[in-house]
């Protein structure tokens, strides 16, 4: 059989296996006063996942909308504000995670906002100034990341059977304090991208 491999040629590249992650977009929210600040969210207590917890708007990706349309309307629909009052600066490094999903972060500027929000997802937000994450590195400490095959794994299939050995990984966990607030996790790991592009 002959193969046509110039039909690769040209194309755009994806993710290998895409369909086992999840995928999120999320906004950086900039407000503009006398110096730019940044909006965070505490999540709703009564929320099944990750409650009480600080992070920046955003959610799944859905059918036929693409990274950035998702952005904004989550912020949109999180924050109780028109999708006009949102404008998209820049989209960001892309965060893949070891738990299977994909991150799209973009950085947008609110106009007019006014301290709303939804209290079905949101149970409060507040601003840190741009400034400190500049002026502040955050503390990072690594999680160790390991392969563990399930018990139905061929082993069989594989040299050295049970013994094989997985390769292991690091995945960065940061966290930042500002006042009573410690902003961790992926949100930090956000943040310190978006630090690192503005100053580099």
């Amino acid at each position: 059989m002959n193969m046509d491999f110039t039909k690769l040629a040209g194309r755009k590249t994806n993710i290998c296996d895409r369909e086992i992650y999840k995928e999120f977009s999320v906004l950086i929210p900039v407000i503009k006063a006398d110096r730019h600040f940044l909006l965070f969210e505490i999540r709703s207590e009564s929320l099944n996942n990750q409650p009480n917890e600080i992070c920046f708007p955003g959610g799944r990706i859905e059918s036929l909308e693409s990274k950035q349309q998702a952005a904004v309307r989550e912020t949109s629909e999180e924050l109780l504000i028109p999708e006009s009052q949102i404008s998209i600066i820049a989209e960001l490094d892309t965060v893949v995670t070891p738990f299977n999903s994909i991150l799209y972060p973009f950085v947008g500027e609110l106009r007019e906002y006014k301290g709303t929000f939804n209290t079905e997802e949101v149970r409060s937000v507040f601003t840190v100034p741009m400034s400190f994450f500049i002026d502040t590195a955050p503390l990072c400490h690594d999680i160790d990341i390991k392969m563990r095959p399930r018990e139905d794994f061929p082993y069989h299939m594989v040299q050295e059977g049970r013994n094989y050995p997985w390769g292991k990984g690091r995945y960065p966990v940061y966290f930042y304090t500002y006042e009573d607030r410690i902003i961790w996790g992926i949100t930090a790991r956000i943040i310190n991208n978006f630090v690192s592009l503005l100053t580099s």
